[in-house]
């Protein structure tokens, strides 16, 4: 009797197989200026196995990268067996001022390829800053929860929010945010990563 419990209690933990989960996205998901074991994929990877969850986090992550970037390497980037996708574009379009109705042609064509494959996405915001005007900032700012809507992504709030809301911003920003004043420290991404990551176990509760 007790060899088949063993047994049986084998075979429930083989079929436990860890989700493969994509980070798709730019330096910030890359995990740019920081050390390996530090970036946002690594961190997060940490964050879910610390809370019970059974996943292994692709880094996709390509510094420079704009949601046309994106667009052309997702079929490759989907190509590794992925089963959820956290969707993280947009930075290098604000940037380099490119046009909103662009950025979200792309994003739109992503999402219409994990559409096709039954992949659940969590869409992850860029927030557009002031300096294009305000017509451009609204534009922008609604792609997000558009496309979300359209596709049925899970919506997480601004990958930045997390230090951007503390109580002392100019403080925040020391502590947090790297020396050029765009990507987050080792602490910062930990920030991040303890916000996202309840969304994130919630992603990987809808695949199938």
């Amino acid at each position: 009797m007790g060899f088949f419990i063993a047994a049986a209690g084998l075979t429930g933990s083989a079929a436990a197989e860890p989700v493969k989960l994509l980070a798709f996205g730019d330096s910030l998901t890359a995990g740019y200026g920081l050390p390996p074991d530090q970036g946002f994929v690594p961190q997060l990877q940490a964050w879910l196995e610390a809370h019970g969850t059974a996943v292994v986090v692709q880094n996709g992550g390509v510094s420079g990268d704009t949601s046309s970037g994106g667009l052309s390497r997702i079929n490759w980037a989907l190509g590794d067996g992925a089963q959820a996708m956290i969707l993280t574009l947009g930075g290098n379009d604000l940037l380099r001022g490119i046009a909103p109705e662009v950025t979200r042609d792309n994003l739109d064509a992503i999402l219409a390829r994990t559409d096709a494959e039954r992949i659940p996405v969590l869409l992850v915001p860029m927030v557009a800053p002031g300096n294009y005007g305000n017509d451009y900032k609204i534009a922008f700012d609604a792609i997000y929860a558009d496309l979300a809507a359209r596709h049925r992504a899970l919506l997480a709030r601004p990958f930045l929010s997390a230090i951007l809301d503390q109580p002392d911003r100019a403080t925040a920003l020391a502590r947090y945010v790297q020396d050029d004043g765009l990507h987050p420290t080792a602490e910062g991404v930990a920030l991040i990563v303890d916000r996202i990551g309840p969304q994130v176990q919630e992603l990987l509760a809808k695949v199938k």
